[in-house]
């Protein structure tokens, strides 16, 4: 209906001699203004030349045109809310998706935790983030494929296995302490680390590998447990020989000789915003910049891609644009088409924790505690917790309140999941009714009576809240609307009796099922369980 109106407005104002004009259509904030209103007034200054021209003009689903201060407002007809209700019932489990991004395919990196340490609660922003998107993009036909780029070699490594080595129960965070304190096993590490990148030490190689293994076979626990999936694992193992090999090829192209042996990219030379990085350090060792320049074309080759998108922590978007700039000069389509989303930090009240420090809390544990509050109920904690990081916007930092984040009260994936699962069980009690014809087809279907209810004026919206996600990479433009109809159908059930004897309790009932088709879909794309009992 939106793109109906935008073209409705486009010609009105093409016949009032105004042409190309930039315009807005959207939903008022306040319902009493109409389902939808435009600007095209202020912006011709003929507002009510157009509005004559949309009077005798408009489809029947509009019921009126308005002129108010300025901005024109299209009010919908009972007939297309009744309609609408029939149409979102009928798709079901389809209901939403739309093909703006058919022929795309997409490839969505995220999580990326790093063998030999734990997975904190850092590595749930991007998990979540990351899946969300992945999601939003298949809903509007894109071909989609997940990604997980994992550190396992680099320093942090060669600290874990020195850990190792000495018996440590936590070898990553006693590696670390050692190699800030002191200078001697600074050195050792460091030999630990051309070891590792050479497999030049057989006891090494045997340290190596099975922490490698036990890491891996640790993560893939966590995926399963949050509902993650991934279709590719790509290592640094594999893109640092690749980057190092592209960054010797464009030697005095693009990179130049540092100090002490080092090579480096000065990125300010090409974007004064910009800053010099290293490529490959004095040891003769591949930087993470120089290994992520290896990931681009070992992906591309994996899955042709026509859009890559890497989903981090906004601490690096510094460092991203810098590697982006060098891709630019190097390799112009890949970079191209490859975007970095920078996430918020998940913060406790208590402030941020740092592995480094040894005092990341792990994102079980985080899981673990919100399930105390859930009575054991995992699946409402998982909700609870991707609830909390989707429901603003994703550069921002997140508090993560346990309280809230579990509260029935509203602004919670617990508060979602209940309206839910409250709605399969009215349809439950009323699978009789639903067994009589459907009350939306021919003119002699009941529509309720007195004025159109806000959840039938917000439900038929879940396809441009779909559209508008994928476009503006914003998860919580879902949760919002999610949120916001959770409210307006609890106020229906607390005011209507939705399963009687009276005509109208048919189309309630048909309501209820697309309130309950609308909020699956949604908690689909969010990855959030949807519990039908609760």
């Amino acid at each position: 209906m939106k793109k109906v109106i935008e073209n409705l407005v486009k010609k009105a104002l093409e016949s009032v001699g105004t042409k190309n004009a930039k315009f807005i259509v959207e939903h008022p904030t306040n319902l009493a203004f109409g389902d939808y209103t435009t600007n095209a007034g202020i912006v011709s200054k003929k507002a009510q030349e157009i509005v004559d021209y949309l009077a005798v003009r408009h489809p029947s689903e509009i019921e009126k045109v308005e002129l108010k201060s300025g901005f024109i407002n299209f009010y919908l007809s009972k007939e297309f809310f009744k309609r609408s209700i029939g149409e979102i019932v009928e798709k079901g489990s389809e209901f939403g998706k739309n093909e703006s991004l058919k022929g795309e395919k997409v490839m969505v990196e995220h999580t990326d935790p790093n063998p030999f340490k734990s997975f904190h609660i850092g590595h749930l922003m991007p998990n979540v983030v990351g899946s969300t998107l992945a999601n939003i993009f298949e809903w509007n036909g894109a071909e989609v494929k997940q990604a997980c780029y994992q550190g396992d070699v680099g320093i942090h490594v060669a600290k874990a296995v020195w850990g190792t080595m000495q018996g440590s129960n936590e070898p990553y965070v006693f590696g670390n302490k050692k190699f800030e304190e002191d200078e001697n096993i600074r050195k050792e590490i460091q030999e630990i680390n051309k070891k590792i990148y050479n497999r030049s030490d057989e006891s090494i190689n045997k340290l190596y590998d099975e922490g490698r293994k036990a890491s891996l076979e640790y993560f893939d626990s966590i995926y399963k447990k949050l509902g993650s999936h991934f279709d590719y694992f790509f290592f640094e193992s594999e893109s640092a020989p690749r980057g190092k090999k592209i960054v010797e090829e464009n030697m005095g192209k693009v990179f130049e000789a540092g100090e002490n042996g080092a090579v480096v990219f000065h990125a300010e030379n090409y974007d004064k915003a910009l800053h010099t990085r290293v490529f490959i350090n004095s040891e003769g060792i591949p930087t993470y910049e120089a290994k992520e320049l290896g990931l681009a074309p070992i992906k591309f080759e994996k899955y042709p891609y026509t859009k890559s998108i890497v989903v981090t922590g906004n601490e690096v978007n510094a460092y991203f644009k810098v590697l982006l700039q060098a891709l630019k000069l190097i390799s112009p389509k890949l970079a191209e088409i490859t975007k970095h989303i920078g996430h918020g930090m998940l913060r406790l009240p208590t402030g941020k924790m740092s592995s480094r420090s040894g005092g990341a809390l792990e994102a079980e544990t985080l899981i673990e505690s919100v399930k105390e509050k859930t009575k054991g109920d995992e699946q409402v904690a998982i909700g609870a917790i991707k609830y909390m990081i989707l429901r603003q916007s994703v550069g921002n930092d997140i508090i993560f309140d346990i309280e809230k984040s579990v509260s029935i009260e509203g602004d919670s994936g617990v508060y979602l999941q209940y309206a839910y699962a409250r709605t399969c069980s009215i349809l439950e009690k009323a699978k009789v009714h639903l067994s009589q014809p459907s009350p939306w087809q021919g003119e002699g279907g009941p529509l309720a009576v007195g004025e159109v209810r806000v959840v039938e004026k917000l439900l038929y919206r879940f396809p441009e809240i779909v559209e508008r996600a994928c476009v503006e990479y914003s998860p919580n433009l879902l949760t919002t609307y999610l949120t916001e109809i959770a409210g307006s159908f609890n106020n229906l059930y607390a005011n209507e009796q939705i399963i009687s004897d009276k005509p109208e309790s048919s189309y309630l009932i048909a309501l209820t099922r697309a309130f309950n088709t609308v909020m699956k879909n949604g908690l689909t794309i969010l990855g959030i369980p949807a519990p039908e009992r609760m």
